[in-house]
């Protein structure tokens, strides 16, 4: 992937060059189509995103509405890092979208790899499972 599509994403600012390189050499951009379910609430977790362009809504259940996403947020870090990898919600493209994804295994190399990226990650996580509650 090319490291100039990570400039502009809020997650990665202030990160160096040599992390930004490193993430974009895990990273994979993918498309994905309205009315999409990118993850399951309940199920495994393997991938983790963060949206470029395009919108989603993340739900729990079938009717609960927990918010909206768009470009420049990331979903999927709450079961990517947890220790059962089970998801929290689903999300549900509400128009067409690029997304960078990474898988579970890269994710977590990343974080170990680099602390700022990795602190992030949990105070996103905390924040969310506030909402949750």
């Amino acid at each position: 992937m090319d490291v100039t599509k990570l400039d502009g994403l809020q997650l990665f600012d202030g990160l160096s060059r040599p992390q930004l390189e490193m993430i974009a050499q895990h990273a994979v951009e993918v498309d994905v189509p309205e009315g999409k379910v990118l993850v399951h609430d309940g199920a495994l977790a393997w991938d983790f995103y963060v949206i470029e362009e395009g919108s989603a809504e993340v739900r729990r259940g079938q009717t609960r509405k927990l918010g909206t996403l768009g470009a420049g947020d990331f979903f999927g870090e709450m079961g990517v890092m947890a220790s059962d990898q089970r998801r929290t919600a689903s999300v549900v493209t509400t128009s067409p979208m690029r997304a960078i994804r990474l898988t579970t295994h890269q994710l977590r190399m990343i974080a170990d790899e680099v602390p700022d990226f990795a602190d992030r990650l949990r105070a996103a996580i905390a924040e969310r499972e506030q909402h949750l509650l």
